[in-house]
C-alpha cells in the first residue's frame, strides 16, 4: 500500500501550484512588450561614503488581445 502524502507536502504542493497559476500569463488577455529601458548612474560623494544614485526608466506597451 503507498504511503500517505503529509499535511506539510501537501500544502506545499497547494503553494507550488498557486505560484505556478499567480506567474502565469493568462491567454488571451493583454500582451506587454517592453520597448525601452534607460539606466542613469550618478556617483556622489558625502560625508558618509560615496554614494550611488539610480534611475531606471521601463517603457512598455500593452496590447489587448480581446479587441
Amino acid at each position: 500500500m503507498p504511503e500517505r502524502k503529509g499535511l506539510m507536502r501537501s500544502l506545499g504542493e497547494f503553494v507550488g501550484h498557486i505560484a505556478h497559476a499567480v506567474k502565469t500569463p493568462a491567454k488571451g488577455q493583454t500582451e506587454k512588450r517592453e520597448v525601452r529601458r534607460e539606466v542613469e548612474l550618478e556617483e556622489r560623494e558625502t560625508n558618509q561614503g560615496k554614494v550611488t544614485l539610480r534611475r531606471t526608466t521601463i517603457e512598455e506597451i500593452e496590447v489587448d488581445r480581446e479587441q
